[in-house]
């Protein structure tokens, strides 16, 4: 017989914007929960650029986390600026938000997180936990040698996640697109022409064959996404490394050949190395073989393209999962509920983005 919810040691993979809002909702509920997170602590890497999260999805899963002021209090209204450019630099659309627009502002990822784990129960998050693989749906198998048992397992463990090969063997494939990361720092200061170019919010340029995504970040921080159409190895085809900042910097001057000088600086002008990240996403539509005691939320059970969606569609699932946990009699009572009506969102959302992550080099 499947468990009670309020007697299940429940056990959600994965310290991300969407386990840590599951984790917070089940304990306003009074249910217990432990997140297992593989890096050794809040601060051992950068949390990446700025999230926006919209009154449907992002901001209702936070006002049932109880934390949606404390959210305003933090976001950037004023990051729901975006703006079309030409690729020599000419503004070819701008949406500039009203004062009091709260559709969708921006949080820096880093930001979120912190909110999220200082709403938590002390000791909820065990850090240096990297999961290996789960057994018979239970069982949590780290790679430092230990495990735990679980009632349930919740993977919010993202796009590469070790809890979904318990459940299915289809892994995200490569997209065709690539994004270069670019930082740019003290940006008001030391970057200013590309400061006026970007605004306070998202700015982007697209040919058709390839694009420049830049984005405002908390800080004084400007994040810079260089988008071409390349194998996955593109990198090492050249006969370069991530690490050869200037041999990868002379080969995106000839990708961008035509293009302005006002863009190409976010090609040359960046503050140390590039990261590369791919652009990874699962088939659609997607499903696995029912469990009940383990599940998925966010990117390991759907991945989106990075368009704004991924993480509202992510928050949306913990709020969903961790209320029919609340509300349900057995846990695979509320795993049934929960994945019918997540898998078909999902889905829809998926049909809907069209062409996906190769839209986002298209030029209209």
């Amino acid at each position: 017989m499947s468990t009670s919810p309020r007697e299940a040691r429940i056990a959600v993979v994965g310290a991300g914007p969407a386990g840590l809002t599951c984790a917070r909702i089940l304990q306003k509920h009074g249910l217990d929960v432990t997140v297992y997170d593989r890096d050794s602590g809040p601060d051992a890497r950068n949390q990446g650029g700025t999230l926006d999260l919209d009154t449907e999805h992002g901001q209702n899963a936070l006002r049932e986390a109880g934390l949606l002021e404390q959210f305003f209090a933090l976001a950037r209204p004023e990051g729901q600026e975006m703006r079309k450019v030409g690729p020599t630099g000419e503004l070819l659309g701008q949406h500039l938000p009203e004062p009091d627009e709260m559709f969708k502002p921006e949080i820096d990822r880093g930001l979120l997180r912190n909110l999220l784990l200082d709403s938590l129960e002390p000791g909820t998050v065990r850090w240096g936990k990297a999961l290996a693989s789960v057994q018979d749906g239970r069982r949590l198998h780290f790679t430092d040698g230990t495990q735990e048992d679980a009632d349930l397992v919740i993977g919010a463990d993202g796009a590469s996640s070790r809890v979904r090969a318990a459940v299915s063997s289809c892994a995200p494939l490569y997209s065709g697109i690539s994004f270069l990361e670019a930082w740019f720092d003290d940006v008001e200061a030391r970057h200013t022409d590309l400061a006026d170019l970007v605004g306070q919010g998202l700015m982007a340029s697209a040919d058709g064959s390839r694009a420049l995504f830049a984005q405002r970040n908390g800080g004084d921080h400007i994040r810079v996404y260089i988008i071409q159409k390349v194998e996955l190895d593109w990198i090492s085809r050249l006969g370069l490394t991530i690490h050869d900042t200037a041999g990868i910097r002379a080969h995106l001057l000839g990708e961008f050949a035509g293009w302005g000088p006002r863009m190409t600086q976010m090609l040359t002008d960046n503050d140390g190395v590039y990261v590369n990240r791919p652009i990874f996403a699962l088939p659609a539509p997607y499903g696995w073989e029912h469990s009940p005691t383990l599940t998925l939320l966010g990117d390991a059970a759907h991945v989106m393209p990075p368009i704004g969606v991924g993480v509202n569609l992510a928050l949306h699932d913990a709020h969903d999962l961790a209320l029919a946990l609340a509300g349900s009699a057995t846990v695979e009572e509320a795993l049934t509920s929960y994945e019918k009506i997540m898998l078909e969102r999902s889905d829809e959302i998926g049909a809907s983005l069209g062409p996906g992550a190769e839209g986002m080099i298209d030029a209209d």
